[in-house]
């Protein structure tokens, strides 16, 4: 039977008009499960801000909030580098005012065989996730800190940062470093009244996934089964978990990661399946200097 659907899109648990009169930036908030957020503080009333390199998925990201009565400012940045991060806040502060809350979406990953990854990808995926979330962490804070209002930071991770990832060594590293990081965060910014939390998705099928991702052998191919939910997770459920983190009704929630997961990365066997070599699973050959 599994876990029971979700509530139908448009759904919210919080009151309508919960962020009014607040901004909330959402880096890489134009596509996937970045936009999925995007849209649910939407519905409750905030003004979002929408930062990516790409212009396509900033023009996306301002529709899908707009279309929702909402308003939306975008702004082109960099997140792996510090003054392009702050040039974005500018901008974004100048339109929306001062943001409440900052989620750090934007990411960037692919797998690969550890011993296949290049130098460039190992430091482009860690500048992005861990380096890139420092960034927008540290300009958000200061911010707040030098105007004495409180803020909230949702660093999004992923279950591998407790496990380890074969084939996605890069990116797991970085996110035990996101996660690490929150914890530390959540301590030194408490005094200034900034909450730091983390929240990890599991299985969210959507349409914006990477060919590399979307390329993996068997991906999306009887997904419902891969989880003891007995379905995949739907985008606006991690809309939702972050919404609430972001409330005033966890207000004294810090420090924290919250899975959002049906409990997948729990899941163990009695006995473990037959080992497959990550090189097998990707559908790699021999490995060759």
């Amino acid at each position: 039977m599994g876990l029971p659907e979700p509530p139908e899109l448009g759904a919210t648990a919080l009151a309508h008009g919960t962020f009014q009169g607040q901004a909330v930036i959402v880096t890489g908030g134009g596509t996937g499960l970045g936009k999925a957020i995007a849209m649910e503080f939407a519905r409750l009333g905030a003004a979002v801000g929408i930062l990516s390199r790409k212009q396509d998925h900033r023009r996306s990201g301002v529709a899908a909030v707009e279309a929702l009565g909402a308003r939306a400012v975008d702004a082109e940045c960099d997140i792996r580098r510090p003054e392009s991060v702050a040039a974005a806040f500018d901008t974004l502060e100048a339109e929306l005012g001062l943001p409440a809350t900052l989620v750090n979406n934007a990411a960037g990953n692919f797998p690969v065989p550890a011993e296949d990854m290049s130098p460039n990808a190992w430091r482009t995926v860690v500048d992005i996730v861990l380096n890139g979330t420092f960034n927008c962490s540290r300009e958000f804070a200061r911010r707040h800190i030098a105007a004495k209002t409180p803020g909230c930071i949702i660093n999004i991770g992923a279950s591998y940062a407790w496990t380890g990832g074969p084939g996605f060594a890069h990116s797991a590293a970085a996110k035990a470093g996101v996660k690490n990081m929150t914890e530390s965060l959540a301590v030194e910014w408490g005094p200034y009244g900034i909450r730091v939390n983390g929240l990890v998705p599991g299985l969210f099928p959507h349409a914006d996934e990477t060919e590399d991702i979307q390329g993996v052998p068997d991906r999306g191919k009887q997904e419902d089964r891969r989880s003891p939910a007995g379905r995949v997770g739907q985008p606006r459920e991690l809309g939702w978990a972050a919404t609430f983190l972001a409330s005033p009704f966890a207000s004294y929630v810090s420090g924290h990661t919250l899975v959002v997961d049906g409990a997948n990365w729990q899941r163990r066997a009695m006995l473990q399946p037959e080992f497959t070599p990550i090189r097998e699973q990707l559908g790699k050959g021999p490995f060759e200097l």
